[in-house]
């Protein structure tokens, strides 16, 4: 696939699982702490800067945000974690409804879980990857803000993640789209399985 020729679209926006869009499209589901560069991730695949919302106060996503590529893939953007300045009432709510999202959506071929290059592996990551693999789900793990590594460290970061969590480990960049086709191979691999 020739991602500079990709075109990507917001599809909608919904609180839980009975209002996701209808799709027969293989999703994928992006899971990250506020501020890891969910919507930067979006927007650098799709190589558009504004289509989902980037901020600079963590917590901004409230609902399941979709995205369609060119027909081919969806993505979900999901509320981060481990940061919101919201009741204790609505982050269980958010909980509840995420956990239903992930757990009984059909459409989903796999998680993306984000994780920040510039920093160790955090305690709400590890946690969020241990639910994940408590359901058995399967999970790719995607490195952001590759940008801000030095080029000789990349890829002994990246090596500390593999450690860390296991199994494929991709790097990414917002600023470079030098990492948008080993992204692309990996989610269209994962659409023929």
């Amino acid at each position: 696939m020739v991602t500079k020729f990709i075109q990507a679209k917001f599809i909608k926006s919904a609180e839980m699982l009975s209002q996701c869009p209808e799709s027969d499209l293989p999703e994928f589901a992006l899971l990250g702490r506020s501020n890891v560069g969910k919507s930067s991730f979006i927007n650098g695949l799709a190589n558009q800067k504004h289509l989902a919302k980037t901020s600079n106060t963590p917590g901004k996503t409230r609902l399941i945000n979709f995205f369609d590529f060119s027909n081919q893939f969806m993505i979900a953007d999901l509320p981060g974690y481990g940061y919101a300045k919201v009741s204790k009432e609505a982050q269980n709510r958010w909980q509840k409804y995420l956990e239903e999202y992930l757990l009984e959506r059909k459409q989903i071929k796999s998680l993306i879980q984000l994780v920040d290059g510039r920093h160790e592996v955090q305690n709400n990551d590890r946690q969020m990857r241990e639910w994940v693999l408590a359901y058995n789900l399967p999970v790719m793990t995607v490195v952001t803000k590759i940008d801000y590594v030095p080029r000789s460290k990349i890829q002994s970061v990246l090596a500390k993640v593999r450690k860390e969590f296991g199994g494929e480990v991709l790097p990414f960049s917002a600023v470079d789209s030098y990492y948008n086709d080993g992204i692309f191979k990996a989610l269209t691999k994962n659409e023929a399985d």
